[in-house]
């Protein structure tokens, strides 16, 4: 059951290579002290299962049996199921019910055991206490190895309607004869860099690099351009308040910003970065949670 007088809950953000946890109150929306540990050397369903339970302990600073628990994870995943489709990542967790595993480690009810999209948590967590708090209408991002995105209006997830790309994912909307990845992505700033020096490194020692190197400048540069096409052009009809940035690139807005700003055409729609950075997932999982009690009809 969601646990103590003031209806906390059990939240979870499983990452690329980490996973974190804390308590969650229903009343603030305020986390405990955030639990982490990375998972590379885990490599059965168990072993997996054993970590949630003791970052959920150190999380909970004690017994955390019988409280329920949400998890930001990334997909493909069957949310509702509970079972992981993933099989480029977490291979050990391909067709397992988590559900029912993770329930039994702490001696919850498995209908307290919720999951939800990693983007979707993300966007969640800034409507409710970052930088979309608000907002009618807005959209969150999350720049990595990937682009993720997720939809809300009046506070709640939407996958369909005007400017909602198929299932509110626009990574492989078509752009530039390629898809929105391509240009969006570590990959697009690391690939932009490369063409210009020859050299293959990292975006983070490119953003680095950018304090005196004008080829990793224009290589952000780029990189934000395209981003706010993106957004002005595929985004135009969902007609958005605010877009907010997260992801491991949002780190170095500082760098595309700016250019990403200038290429948007409807200066009433804000672009911001996360005010919650990491911990968004975790908030986002509470919104959801707290949502699915008051209306149980609720898929968010």
């Amino acid at each position: 059951m969601v646990q103590g007088g003031d209806s906390r809950v059990l939240t979870f953000d499983v990452g690329g290579s980490h996973i974190s946890a804390a308590l969650c109150s229903g009343v603030d929306l305020r986390l405990g002290p955030v639990a982490s540990a990375h998972y590379g050397d885990i490599t059965t369903s168990d072993g997996f299962v054993g970590l949630l339970y003791d970052l959920a302990a150190k999380a909970a600073r004690g017994d955390p049996l019988g409280i329920s628990a949400t998890l930001a994870v990334p997909g493909p995943f069957d949310f509702d199921a509970g079972i992981s489709l993933m099989r480029h990542k977490l291979v050990y967790l391909y067709g397992v019910d988590l559900r029912e595993a993770l329930a039994a480690r702490l001696e919850a009810d498995p209908c307290e055991i919720r999951f939800l999209n990693d983007a979707d948590a993300f966007l969640l967590g800034e409507v409710g206490a970052g930088a979309a708090k608000g907002f009618a209408r807005a959209v969150g991002l999350t720049l990595g190895t990937g682009i993720g995105s997720a939809f809300a209006v009046d506070g709640r997830l939407v996958t369909t309607g005007a400017g909602v790309p198929k299932d509110g994912e626009i990574w492989n909307v078509p752009y530039e004869n390629r898809t929105v990845e391509d240009f969006a992505s570590t990959r697009a700033i690391a690939g932009n860099y490369s063409r210009r020096t020859g050299k293959t490194i990292s975006v983070a020692e490119i953003a680095e690099a950018a304090t005196h190197d004008s080829d990793a400048q224009e290589a952000f540069a780029e990189f934000g351009h395209h981003l706010g096409l993106i957004i002005g052009t595929l985004l135009a009809d969902f007609r958005a308040d605010v877009v907010v940035l997260g992801g491991g690139i949002s780190g170095s807005a500082g760098l595309f910003l700016p250019m990403t700003r200038a290429q948007i055409p409807n200066h009433a729609m804000q672009i911001r970065v996360s005010d919650l950075k990491d911990r968004a997932p975790l908030v986002g999982c509470a919104v959801a949670t707290f949502a699915a009690l008051r209306d149980p009809k609720s898929t968010h």
